[in-house]
Order: structure tokens, then C-alpha cells, then sequence
């Protein structure tokens, strides 16, 4: 059985607090470099052969993420 893989972040003009709770946080743990970060979802489905690329992205688009806030990308493992 197939495993898709969707993952889901706020798009770049939306405030991610998460993200820049981390951001802030890593000086204090002594570590430098990281410029942004961008905090989201992670979902792996377990799917039939026969569900189409078009299906994942309706799923995506229409029960995972919200498509006025957030980006998705969908991939098969």
C-alpha cells in the first residue's frame, strides 16, 4: 500500500508565533545561524494504488490545510 506524505505550513505573509518562539529560543541555547523558521503539520496517508494525484490534492487542499493561510505539498514515499 502506497504512503503519501502532505506536509502544511503558514504561508510566507502569515505570522507563524511558533516559529519565531524557536527562532528566539536558539541563541539562548547557544546556537546561531538559523534565520526563520516555519512551524507546520506533517501527515502521512496510506493509500490505495489507484488514488490519483489530483484526489491527494483535493484532500490536501480541502480537509488538511487551509488553503487561505497555508501551503501544501503532497509526495509519494
Amino acid at each position: 500500500m502506497p504512503r503519501v506524505v502532505v506536509d502544511v505550513v503558514p504561508k510566507p505573509e502569515i505570522l507563524d508565533p511558533q516559529g519565531q518562539a524557536i527562532v528566539r529560543a536558539l541563541p539562548r541555547m547557544g546556537l546561531r545561524g538559523v534565520r526563520d523558521v516555519r512551524q507546520g503539520k506533517h501527515f502521512e496517508l496510506d493509500v490505495d494504488d489507484e488514488v490519483d494525484a489530483q484526489t491527494l490534492h483535493r484532500i490536501a487542499g480541502e480537509l488538511l490545510a487551509n488553503p487561505v493561510i497555508e501551503n501544501w505539498t503532497v509526495r509519494r514515499l
